[in-house]
């Protein structure tokens, strides 16, 4: 954990609830609320892809709460969403790959399951919903940056579940007057992301695979870019959200990245830098659905939010491998 302050408010008056806080993301920002002081911090996950690893260090915390449910279950959501005053939706099934092959799983869990949320939400009167989105939902808009107001046609299941997350977000608000907002995420990266299984992300898979000295693909030629974007300014993103009292952020949905594009060529010979290493990678075809460049105009957030990227790509990496070297030296 970072001593950075994202707020000015004091914690200790509000209770939060973080979806999906045995992940990657949300485990990150419930670390953030424990120790800044909130009054309580309940996180709602049923495991599938999160850890309860993550978690350890915050079990002995009377802050901190952890209910194993699905929301897919409206019942388990209007538990989690007792006396709650906001709420961070970080519970997904993500990954562009498993949606193509797994549609109907990440529909009820991205869709259903977000729509569960927004109505337990609304009947328990939060103060204010706070939702991942994904820059997926610009689709086959190639122009760059990328602006909140074009998109393009989505790509993926996945995409089009985000997509329809932010629909829904605007018609909640409209007509139910329940105070959301949506954060695109740009290809976060950082401690704790998952280096295993069929749909690991790029950055803990090279890593790993590099060090293991395995072999690692890459899709297509390598030169398709990312605004790859470090956890802690995701975390400073919620934070912000959250706590936003300007009404113009409502409804919204905002870029979450840094401003800044890297090939995968480029990632890949950072890494292997930052691990002295000399491992080649194979090249393969490239992926369905996968958008080729990505670079973020973040000006409505910092405008808006005052959002503020604290961590750069070079920072961020260099955080990242080291994370992973400590947690492969323990294995």
């Amino acid at each position: 954990m970072y001593d950075i302050k994202y707020h000015d408010k004091d914690l200790s008056d509000f209770s939060f609830l973080v979806t999906g806080g045995a992940g990657f993301i949300g485990s990150n920002i419930v670390e953030y609320l424990l120790k800044n002081g909130a009054k309580k911090v309940r996180v709602l996950d049923n495991l599938a892809t999160g850890r309860i690893s993550n978690l350890d260090g915050f079990k002995d915390n009377p802050a901190f709460e952890f209910i194993n449910g699905d929301i897919r279950d409206l019942a388990t959501c209007r538990k989690a969403c007792l006396g709650i005053n906001y709420i961070s939706h970080q519970a997904a099934l993500g990954s562009v790959p498993r949606s193509i092959k797994e549609p109907e799983n990440t529909n009820a869990v991205n869709v259903d399951g977000f729509v569960n949320m927004l109505i337990a939400a609304k009947d328990e009167k939060v103060n204010k919903f706070v939702y991942a989105s994904s820059s997926s939902v610009y689709g086959d808009e190639k122009s760059l940056p990328k602006v909140e107001e074009r998109i393009g046609n989505p790509l993926s299941p996945y995409a089009v579940s985000k997509f329809t997350n932010e629909l829904y977000a605007k018609v909640f608000q409209n007509v139910y007057g329940l105070q959301i907002t949506g954060l695109r995420y740009f290809n976060i990266f950082g401690p704790r992301q998952d280096p295993n299984g069929e749909y690991a992300a790029v950055i803990p898979l090279f890593v790993s695979k590099i060090m293991k000295r395995e072999e690692v693909f890459i899709d297509g030629d390598g030169e398709q870019t990312r605004d790859f974007t470090f956890v802690e300014n995701a975390v400073q993103a919620n934070i912000k959200a959250m706590l936003a009292e300007d009404k113009t952020v409502e409804a919204g949905v905002f870029n979450i990245a840094v401003g800044e594009n890297f090939s995968v060529n480029g990632l890949y010979n950072e890494i292997q830098s930052l691990l002295g290493s000399d491992h080649k990678a194979t090249y393969r075809e490239t992926r369905k659905g996968d958008v080729r460049n990505s670079l973020a105009d973040i000006s409505k957030a910092q405008a808006q939010i005052g959002y503020n990227p604290q961590f750069y790509f070079g920072r961020g990496l260099t955080i990242t491998v080291d994370y992973f070297k400590e947690h492969f030296s323990r294995d």
